[in-house]
């Protein structure tokens, strides 16, 4: 099903490119978003089985997803975003990925172990 999600998304990017980015920005991130949740599924599923290990890519994602929202937060209250803000945020981004990095490396080992162990290769 991810698959097919990607595909789709990929198709309605490219149709939105064709047709020009200004008139087709719904159809752009819609098509932007249906790849990236199709690939964030298929990366943690392969994390999490222990097949391939995504852990840089995977926990970045919650990094990426708090400063999106804060700086969201800040231009709907303050209708425009200071430039020091991307400055601010960064050392609880590094730390957010840090913390993730940490939680979803040892996750990725103990089921490459377990995978090991069942013969899966």
């Amino acid at each position: 099903m991810s698959e097919l999600l990607i595909l789709i998304g990929a198709i309605g990017a490219m149709v939105a490119f064709l047709r020009g980015i200004e008139k087709n920005g719904a159809l752009v991130g819609a098509s932007i978003g249906a790849v990236a949740i199709g690939t964030i599924e298929v990366t943690l599923r392969e994390h999490l089985s222990g097949f391939r290990s995504h852990t840089l890519m995977l926990s970045a994602i919650p990094a990426i997803v708090f400063h999106t929202a804060v700086v969201l937060v800040v231009l709907v209250v303050a209708n425009r975003a200071p430039a020091w803000l991307s400055i601010a945020l960064l050392p609880i981004d590094v730390a957010l990925v840090l913390v993730c990095f940490k939680l979803l490396r040892a996750r990725y080992a103990d089921a490459r172990r377990e995978r090991t162990f069942a013969g899966l290769r």
